[in-house]
């Protein structure tokens, strides 16, 4: 469990700096992986996105601060990273339900939210239905979009290029191009650096690339498979959930950070919920 260690170490650097300039870079540093990774598994363990915990924290230590000492507004917003009173009071606004200067005011109602503690709870009552395999290197072609190192903003726009997708010619074109029996349609999640993280919606291929659409080879790996039914967005977002928090502290194995496979029958429209699987690139421990 190193990598809890590594998270608990990232989350302590962000506490201590809740009144400083905190590096998103410095903090996935500590965590010894990418900005991008360290984004997505903060928001997989702990439910929400890294840039709403920092607010969240910083807010609760501004009314903190408020409520036991004279200072002014201005500096409190100041300290915590705020030049303008109107960014300051927006944000304290969106925590809180009132402005920095009612919380003052005897008898007015706060939000308190306490720093992250990542831990492991073992309840044995859900098991986590999975097999391992390893797979040659596999190619895919289809249509993409760039995503940026905002967890946030990348959940928003996965479901409408799904939706876009679904609703185009293109659709039909790249289920055309799968080569497996039965075909499958894939949403690949590809990181190759800062500047270079997709998202693919695919089909795994030999055949040529039409025009318009990107090709891509995901290296040979170990994965573990997971199968699912449901409702697609809400599970999906869960069996990553799970297999951070519940599956890979036990398991022996490292997170590969290859890029991470959906793999969808093919409809002839979206469903909301359905049969699908998730892949994901694993390594051995090496302290197993």
């Amino acid at each position: 469990m190193e990598w809890l260690t590594k998270l608990s170490n990232a989350i302590a650097y962000i506490e201590e700096n809740l009144d400083k300039e905190i590096s998103y870079d410095k903090a996935a540093e500590i965590a010894c992986c990418s900005t991008y990774y360290f984004q997505r598994m903060f928001s997989y363990v702990a439910g929400t996105p890294l840039s709403d915990y920092i607010r969240k924290r910083k807010m609760t230590q501004a009314a903190f601060e408020l409520q036991r000492t004279n200072r002014k507004v201005l500096d409190i917003a100041l300290k915590y990273g705020y030049t303008s009173p109107t960014s300051f009071n927006r944000a304290f606004q969106s925590v809180h339900g009132i402005p920095p200067t009612a919380a003052r005011n005897e008898g007015c109602v706060l939000n308190a939210y306490p720093a992250v503690s990542f831990s492991v709870t073992v309840t044995g009552e859900t098991p986590m239905t999975y097999r391992i395999e390893q797979k040659e290197s596999m190619r895919i072609a289809g249509i993409r979009i760039p995503l940026t190192e905002n967890m946030e903003k990348n959940m928003e726009v996965i479901p409408s290029f799904w939706k876009q997708t679904m609703e185009s010619p293109k659709f039909r074109e790249i289920c055309s191009l799968s080569d497996q029996k039965p075909g499958t349609i894939l949403g690949v999640s590809i990181y190759q650096d800062p500047l270079h993280i997709f998202y693919y919606i695919a089909a795994q291929t030999e055949g040529p690339v039409p025009e318009g659409m990107f090709a891509y080879t995901i290296p040979a790996a170990t994965w573990v498979v997971f199968e699912s039914d449901g409702s697609l967005k809400q599970q999906v977002q869960e069996i990553f959930r799970r297999f951070v928090t519940e599956w890979l502290p036990f398991s022996g194995y490292d997170y590969a950070y290859l890029p991470d496979v959906e793999v969808y029958p093919i409809y002839e429209k979206q469903p909301e919920s359905g049969h699908f699987q998730v892949w994901i690139a694993i390594t051995q421990n090496k302290e197993h």
